[in-house]
């Protein structure tokens, strides 16, 4: 092994992140060691990037999918500039670091996606490519390429047995998202031992057969001019996504675990990090040991990224004056900012119309796509039954960037963590649709949305077992709770039309969390607002929708039960003073103030009833210990939703019933 500037550099990668994992003895150093030739090739020769600005909106994105290997990731950020100090590398995995056990994004200058959970970053790259093609189509005008980048992924063979993955690189490869590049760290070790206990696939193969450009490395131990040339190739076919195999050895440098699934999720030892360091011809007796010309050598990046973001600001600047509008909508994009008047003249409904909260949902979205360009998304194969279609917006191309409708086919998981890598990559307001049972195929991917505040909406439409004949594989029941129960999410199910027009709204101008729209398949009737409380109300999450001097009782519901609710509130004129409730949103109620919270459910008003079509789990919270719940907890069956409703209980006489007992 050479002392070469550049091998003492790709041996600093690798010392820095076996020093960090030894010091909190806690860790995985055998992807940093392994990998750390084609990171430093991918930063040093061909990533574009800014540390010293790591929001730069033109810059190319870098996903480590295999998030385990963090340490490689936090060396790169250190050594090359970003506002990661030496000491937070040795504060790795501690409380109140910046360098957490996986990468966590907006916690870590620099890290583009939060990864760990395997296969969610390399469904994440699918989604920044497809966005940078589509702002690139909506903000490019001849001879003026504003939006031009790549985005890279580092995939382990982890992330490439996962099923996500495979979901994402079939979309990529049918959409040609040719400006996206994943390097396979192809080291054939898992946690469990060699890869061949469960790993014998053709791996170059599948990713042909998806559609991509295969290259291979045969050392990417030592090989940097075969790194260095693969992405080069890679970079040059813009018509279709480039994997790129390269061979490498877990551990690679310790004498002792290289090549060996030990090397891959416990430190070495203090033992065998001295004698990894004298392998690599470093100085065992030093940790974070950086020897000022590798650092000088890194620190070019900063040069780097500076002139490259002054060189785009000044094709910025002429855009500005050869295009002054689209620039200034493209500012307003990059700051976040919502167009003016984008919830202006929204669709209306007719009090006595009945209308599925579905159907109302797809109208509302087509007005706001004419408003607001970055709404962008698709369905899984379903948009006929989710009514989320925009009607005029073409079928999206991986080539060009035309269309706003993404076909992800029945591909739910991918889905989900495809419209998080839109959100990571800039201010795009993704939608993903589907049935609302199928958001269990979602789940992973909406946990991550929840835990990094990503502003993704989900339209989840035939939301009970009001949806009737397809049985109880196709009716949720435990789904609305088991979403409330997920920090930071927003679960909204609104009652009527005119409900769905301000869930919508609540679900556009949210910027710190997904929202999850959740739609009936029949019809509903659209309720006067004249005679009921406004539809407004579902801004604060919950709201009276109809009152009664001094309440007797209160009965709360969301979906299509409310109208139970209110067809019982007036068999029970004359009989108790009931008020009724619209609570389409928990979360959102649950952030208002105490005194507005207790202006809808008044503490005195003990006699409660929570009515909706899915588990009673969890309603306790509203209702109260003297409170009663009608719900659904057991699972569905197959028969026409009247029978259905009927069977189970959700019926006007039931909850009459239950608000007599509670006010008793």
């Amino acid at each position: 092994m050479t002392n070469s500037l550049v091998q003492r550099a790709v041996n600093t990668i690798r010392t820095l992140s076996i020093d960090a994992v030894q010091k909190a003895n806690s860790g995985h150093p055998g992807l940093p060691l392994g990998a750390a030739p084609m990171a430093y090739t991918l930063w040093q020769n061909h990533l574009k990037h800014n540390p010293r600005n790591p929001n730069w909106f033109n810059r190319d994105r870098f996903v480590l999918s295999a998030g385990h290997g963090s340490m490689l990731l936090y060396s790169l950020l250190h050594l090359t500039g970003y506002d990661l100090s030496l000491d937070e590398l040795k504060s790795f995995r501690q409380w109140g670091s910046k360098t957490p056990g996986h990468p966590e994004a907006f916690h870590t200058p620099g890290v583009e996606a939060t990864t760990g959970p395997l296969g969610q970053g390399s469904a994440n790259a699918v989604g920044m490519a497809l966005a940078e093609r589509h702002l690139a189509r909506h903000f490019n005008r001849p001879g003026h390429d504003i939006i031009d980048h790549y985005t890279y992924a580092l995939v382990s063979d982890g992330d490439i047995m996962e099923g996500i993955n495979a979901e994402a690189i079939s979309l990529a490869g049918h959409l040609g998202l040719g400006k996206l590049i994943y390097l396979y760290d192809d080291n054939d070790v898992t946690l469990d031992g060699p890869a061949s206990l469960a790993f014998s696939e053709d791996v170059a193969g599948r990713y042909a057969a998806c559609g991509w450009q295969v290259l291979r490395v045969a050392d990417g131990d030592h090989d940097i001019d075969a790194i260095d040339k693969a992405i080069t190739e890679a970079k040059a076919d813009t018509s279709r996504p480039t994997i790129i195999c390269v061979k490498t050895t877990i551990g690679f440098g310790s004498p002792n675990k290289a090549g060996k699934s030990s090397a891959h999720g416990s430190p070495l030892g203090a033992d065998e990090v001295a004698l990894t360091k004298k392998a690599l011809g470093c100085d065992p007796d030093k940790s974070f040991d950086l020897a000022d010309d590798v650092v000088a050598h890194f620190r070019t990046a900063v040069g780097r990224g500076e002139e490259a973001q002054a060189s785009w600001q000044s094709r910025f600047d002429a855009y500005r004056s050869a295009h002054g509008d689209a620039a200034a909508e493209l500012d307003a994009f990059i700051a976040g900012e919502l167009p003016a008047g984008w919830d202006q003249d929204l669709p209306s409904f007719a009090p006595g119309q009945s209308i599925a909260t579905r159907a109302a949902g797809g109208k509302v979205l087509n007005a706001l796509a004419g408003k607001v360009p970055w709404l962008f998304g698709g369905d899984a194969d379903l948009s006929c039954s989710t009514k989320t279609l925009i009607a005029d917006g073409g079928s999206f191309d991986g080539h060009t960037g035309d269309g706003r409708n993404i076909h992800y086919g029945v591909r739910e998981h991918a889905m989900g963590s495809i419209s998080n890598g839109m959100a990571y990559h800039s201010h795009t307001r993704p939608y993903a649709a589907t049935f609302f049972v199928f958001s269990d195929y979602m789940r992973p991917a909406v946990r991550l949305a929840a835990l990094n505040h990503l502003p993704v909406v989900y339209v989840w439409t035939h939301d009970s077992i009001g949806l009737g004949e397809d049985g109880p594989t196709h009716q949720p029941v435990e789904h609305l709770m088991s979403l409330r129960a997920m920090p930071n999410m927003y679960v909204v199910r609104p009652c009527d039309a005119a409900e769905v027009v301000e869930s919508w709204k609540l679900a556009v101008r949210r910027n710190n969390g997904p929202t999850a729209l959740v739609m009936s398949r029949q019809k509903l009737p659209v309720l006067d607002r004249s005679t009921f409380g406004a539809a407004t109300g579902v801004e604060r999450g919950g709201y009276v929708l109809a009152d009664a001097d001094d309440p007797q009782a209160i009965i709360l519901a969301t979906g299509s039960e409310v109208h139970l609710a209110l067809a019982a509130r007036e068999a029970l004129d004359g009989q108790l003073r009931v008020r009724v409730v619209s609570m389409p949103c928990w979360e959102r109620f649950a952030e208002q103030d105490a005194a507005y919270r207790d202006q809808v459910l008044p503490p005195s008003v003990r006699a409660r009833v929570a009515v909706e079509a899915g588990v009673s789990f969890g309603w306790e919270r509203w209702v109260g210990d003297q409170g009663h719940i009608i719900g659904v907890d057991r699972f569905g069956a197959s028969a026409p939703a009247s029978v259905l409703l009927e069977q189970y209980g959700l019926t006007t006489d039931k909850v009459v019933e239950a608000v007599k007992a509670a006010a008793r």
